[in-house]
């Protein structure tokens, strides 16, 4: 895994083996970030990581200089891994690892981002829950963008405020956009 662009690029961190998440591939992320360069001012975004796996998407966001990324995981062997590579790079407060169930955070969270990505595991049971949430708790600020990567056997394209999919190889992005006031 490599960091595509920013104070970063070209930077690679290696997940052990024995991980289980399922880092969004270079590939895919860097079309998804190709697309978001030209929507995104970085240095005003504030960002939600959800299922932050092995912390890509956050450390693309910081290298971006986002301000504020928060990263949401709770397996310990991921944020540990996150929290070692945060490190490594010598990041600051501008992210802010949670260690906890993101249904628990999404219950509670009372704040809004520019921009929410999500990658819930393909096979979770509630994997729908996790648009309907962050779009029920009303967690995306005006003008602001949802991303849920997904696999080719999912279809959000009913829901509020979808705005488009891109697939890149066997990696699905729908993207919702809550308008501006």
């Amino acid at each position: 895994m490599r960091i595509i662009s920013g104070k970063y690029k070209g930077r690679r961190f290696n997940p052990p083996k024995s991980f289980k998440a399922r880092p969004t591939t270079d590939f895919a992320k860097e079309n998804l970030f190709n697309v978001l360069n030209n929507e995104i001012d970085w240095e005003d975004t504030t960002a939600l990581d959800l299922f932050g796996g092995t912390g890509g998407i956050s450390f693309e966001l910081v290298s971006r200089e986002c301000p504020r990324v928060v990263c949401v995981e709770k397996n310990f062997n991921h944020t540990s891994f996150i929290e070692k590579t945060k490190a490594e790079l010598k990041i600051g407060s501008e992210m802010i690892l949670l260690k906890m169930d993101v249904f628990s955070y999404l219950e509670h969270c009372k704040e809004q981002f520019d921009l929410i990505f999500a990658d819930p595991p393909y096979d979770m049971k509630n994997f729908t829950e996790v648009p309907r949430l962050v779009f029920e708790k009303d967690l995306i600020k005006a003008g602001g963008i949802f991303i849920l990567e997904h696999s080719k056997e999912y279809d959000f394209s009913d829901l509020p405020l979808f705005e488009n999919k891109r697939v890149y190889g066997s990696v699905n992005f729908s993207i919702f956009r809550k308008p501006s006031e």
